[in-house]
């Protein structure tokens, strides 16, 4: 049994979040699999990716996996990332399809009309670059990390949960937008932790030592 299983379908830059993971818990086995059966097995799932969810949620299905991360996020610590995030939710603007329906809310597009920083300019879409991150309340997960403490965002989606009780972090960009989720084993976030420094090296070691 491996200790943490990354979820490949196909989408991500799998290897980096692996290496992060390896940096911070060395003594730990990191396995990236496309197997359902490695995925039941595993103590702890990762579940990164990037690009378009149409595409990310088909690849999920051709691969078998959908029910291994279901079942996945019902029992033990579950770190999803970006898309792995979104995927998450009932359902996504992007492509109008189905998630995996594990928590109440949508995805939805950043709108054109709040588009707009602060001196008038035109804010650009997708989100890109370094943004700060608004701490809901303590968390296991954001041990050792400042509130407001900045990750590296790549995005022109984000989720949209029907509970408040669900947001564990929101960001500007226009407006202000979920980018951390948490409920139970589950902590999700829109930001990719495996490019965020040092602050995203601290949040993969607290999934590490993370016993929800």
């Amino acid at each position: 049994m491996s200790d943490v299983a990354i979820v490949d379908y196909g989408m991500g830059n799998l290897r980096s979040v692996a290496k992060a993971i390896e940096h911070v818990a060395p003594e730990h086995e990191v396995v990236v699999t496309s197997d359902p059966a490695v995925v039941a097995a595993a103590g702890r799932v990762v579940f990164p990716g990037q690009g378009a969810m149409p595409d990310c949620m088909r690849e999920l299905e051709l691969r078998g996996l959908r029910e291994a991360v279901r079942k996945a996020a019902a029992e033990k610590p579950f770190l999803g990332i970006c898309i792995g995030q979104q995927m998450l939710f009932e359902h996504s603007e992007e492509g109008d399809v189905p998630g995996l329906g594990i928590l109440p809310g949508r995805v939805v597009r950043f709108p054109e009309e709040k588009m707009v920083a602060a001196d008038g300019s035109r804010l650009k879409v997708p989100h890109m670059g370094w943004n700060g991150v608004s701490q809901a309340g303590p968390h296991p997960m954001w041990v050792g990390i400042p509130d407001g403490e900045r990750f590296y965002f790549v995005h022109s989606y984000f989720v949209a949960p029907d509970a408040s009780s669900l947001v564990a972090a929101e960001t500007h960009y226009g407006l202000r937008f979920t980018s951390a989720v948490a409920r139970d084993n589950i902590f999700a976030v829109q930001f990719h932790p495996e490019k965020s420094a040092q602050a995203g090296l601290r949040l993969l070691a607290n999934f590490m030592r993370w016993t929800p």
